[in-house]
């Protein structure tokens, strides 16, 4: 009985002691900063200007401004996890072609930007952005589209939230880190041991713009039934558009759905203002 205590107690300590880990580096488990840039627009045969802000926090942040001549609007893009802006290059093309100028940041850690990566230091990277577009290229809100990937894309909601741009673009995106962590380690205590939230699914509830949620059926990293409850809790005007293949590379394995998707979204609230439809 004393053997048996003596097992259930060091069992306890251990499972406690991972808790306790798991709840200081949890940013560990979030964020994968890629310092190093592979590669610049240039490679995809595009002009870019770098640009460096200063966050509410003094914090410097690194970002690409990718100008289009006959530019529609500019896309404010927050892209995932992992790596940096530089990893991105096949999707700026994309919005290139489509006829949109881009706005890449690297957030706090990543790439050339400064500081270590943080829930909330990732929104004031993004108000940063949004502030630069706005004061400096004296862009008017209803001219930008907030485009956020996977993790970016709770970066998006958060600001989204709180400023009224043309329109928002979540791709790959979760309901909030807590759910997702339930999904992969549903043998942990993840709402008690989550300090990271972003709680997508409340932000869009206050959206003031159009919305285009874009998921896979076959994403591995973030489930198609998060995006689905994502797209659920948004306000009209909104469209959801369904691609194929995985979480890192369903835009460019559903390339010709994808791009057609959102050149359609894009016109609907260009010419309409107001979505009504709610699927592509």
């Amino acid at each position: 009985m004393r053997m048996l205590s003596s097992l259930v107690l060091v069992v306890s300590a251990l499972f406690l002691g991972l808790m306790l880990l798991l709840f200081v580096f949890q940013e560990k488990m979030v964020f994968f900063p890629g310092k190093r840039l592979s590669d610049t627009p240039e490679a995809a045969g595009l002009h870019y200007e770098d640009v460096y802000l200063v966050t509410d926090d003094d914090i410097k942040i690194h970002g690409w401004y990718v100008p289009h001549p006959d530019a529609q609007a500019t896309l404010l893009f927050f892209h995932g996890n992992a790596g940096n802006l530089s990893h991105r290059l096949e999707s700026i093309s994309i919005f290139h072609d489509i006829g949109l100028a881009v706005f890449i940041i690297d957030y706090r850690g990543y790439g050339r930007s400064e500081g270590r990566p943080t829930e909330r230091g990732t929104y004031r990277d993004a108000m940063a952005a949004w502030n630069y577009l706005v004061s400096e290229r004296r862009l008017r809100p209803d001219e930008i589209i907030v485009f956020g990937r996977s993790l970016g894309g709770a970066v998006a909601a958060a600001l989204a939230a709180k400023v009224t741009p043309a329109a928002v673009i979540l791709e790959s995106t979760f309901t909030s880190i807590k759910d997702l962590g339930k999904h992969h380690y549903p043998y942990l205590p993840v709402s008690w041991i989550s300090r990271i939230h972003y709680p997508v699914d409340k932000y869009i509830t206050s959206f003031k713009c159009p919305v285009l949620v874009i998921h896979s059926n076959q994403d591995e990293v973030v489930p198609a039934r998060l995006g689905q409850r994502l797209f659920d809790s948004a306000p009209e005007p909104k469209m959801f558009l369904p691609v194929s293949g995985d979480h890192n590379n369903g835009f460019l394995l559903s390339r010709d759905v994808y791009v057609k998707g959102i050149q359609r979204f894009l016109q609907t609230y260009d010419e309409d203002k107001v979505v009504h439809k709610e699927a592509l």
